[in-house]
């Protein structure tokens, strides 16, 4: 029997990003040559820059395609006088978190930063540190709350008063361009997550749907959190594991 050619095959593939980007500065980055080649050279305030602004739109600011998806509620002649309520004051809220002052959400979240660093971008290192620099400047200089505790021993813990450690994982992949995710999630029902081991044979619609049934009458309002080896507050069953959501 002969074996199957080798293809190797993106686990994560993406569709084409449509989002709308705007150009925070032209400084900080330049072009230059390596081995016949060009790299792109980012220097760390660009990261630093690039990381503080991010997580002030994050927290201030929501895409206008979502926008126009909640005012587009207002028009549906199928939602209820309750529906077009609860849209109305999301749209409001949003347009009070827009100055700057009040956040979309008080719960602003440990700021997770996912970076995909092209092979010819070079930064001459301490990128983490540039980025958490971001974050601080941020948190620091903008009306948002301080969600990350330290432990102080096995018992006791204190705010760190910056909103850090930030969670920030950077990842190598060819090209020449840096690509950055950045979240700041809120804790949400984090305290409410369990971890149950199962096999193969309880994913059959009838066990399946007992199980999960059983295990949310400890979930409480958690409810779908407390299920598969891979899930969040915000009602995922399975997929891959947490780093690579």
């Amino acid at each position: 029997m002969s074996n199957k050619p080798f293809f190797y095959q993106d686990p994560f593939p993406l569709k084409k990003d449509a989002t709308e980007y705007y150009l925070l500065t032209s400084e900080h980055v330049s072009v230059a040559e390596f081995e016949g080649q060009e790299i792109l050279k980012v220097a760390p305030e660009a990261l630093t820059l690039l990381a503080r602004q991010a997580f002030h739109d994050a927290s201030f600011m929501l895409r206008p395609a979502h926008q126009q998806q909640v005012a587009d509620i207002l028009r549906d002649p199928q939602a209820s006088e309750n529906d077009k309520y609860v849209a109305l004051q999301f749209l409001r809220n949003s347009d009070i978190a827009a100055k700057g002052v009040l956040p979309t959400c008080q719960d602003t979240g440990t700021a997770i930063i996912v970076g995909k660093k092209g092979q010819r971008v070079w930064t001459g290192g301490g990128d983490e540190a540039a980025l958490a620099r971001g974050v601080y400047n941020t948190y620091i200089e903008d009306n948002l709350r301080y969600s990350q505790n330290a432990a102080l021993d096995m018992y006791k813990e204190v705010n760190t008063g910056t909103n850090l450690p930030a969670q920030i994982d950077l990842y190598s992949v060819d090209g020449d361009e840096y690509k950055f995710l950045c979240i700041a999630k809120g804790g949400g029902s984090a305290n409410k997550t369990y971890l149950y081991q199962e096999t193969k044979a309880l994913l059959t619609p009838g066990k399946l749907k007992n199980y999960l049934v059983d295990k949310n009458a400890y979930a409480g309002h958690c409810r779908l959190s407390a299920v598969s080896h891979c899930v969040c507050h915000w009602r995922h069953l399975g997929g891959s594991e947490s780093e690579n959501r």
